[in-house]
């Protein structure tokens, strides 16, 4: 099966916020980090960077963003779980040309290979209700 670019930009960019939320690490380093011991040719760089870079310089705006939707306190998140609702959410208020399903898709996916047994589920639940409020101008 052939891996979309920018399917392998996000599974890059949630190792970046993962590590960046565990180690505290300057995002640039680890950014490098990524990008030296991965091998980076099928994945879309720019998006890689921008979703990676302004996750992290805008993680509180997004965590304020996602809380209402949550039904539990962010701090008691998986940091997986936290980081994949980071991206997502960074996606469905910066990057309103991918169609909100897509996104919501992706961070399924992600939760199914990165997350705890039915992490998706709850990833699914918190951006379906997010995105009646982040995405309103969108049909459902």
């Amino acid at each position: 099966m052939k891996v979309a670019p920018r399917h392998k930009a996000r599974e890059m960019a949630l190792q970046g916020v993962y590590a960046w939320q565990l180690s505290g690490n300057d995002i640039e380093q680890i950014e490098l980090s990524l990008a030296t011991t991965n091998d980076m040719k099928k994945v879309d760089m720019s998006f890689f960077q921008d979703l990676l870079r302004s996750s992290v310089a805008r993680c509180e705006e997004l965590d304020v963003s996602i809380k209402p939707f949550l039904g539990r306190l962010p701090e008691e998140l998986d940091p997986i779980e936290k980081a994949i609702l980071r991206l997502a959410t960074l996606e469905l208020v910066q990057c309103i040309e991918t169609p909100y399903k897509v996104v919501i898709n992706e961070a399924i996916e992600l939760a199914k290979s990165y997350g705890a047994q039915d992490s998706h589920k709850f990833i699914n639940g918190v951006l379906d209700k997010a995105v009646k409020t982040l995405r309103k101008h969108e049909r459902r």
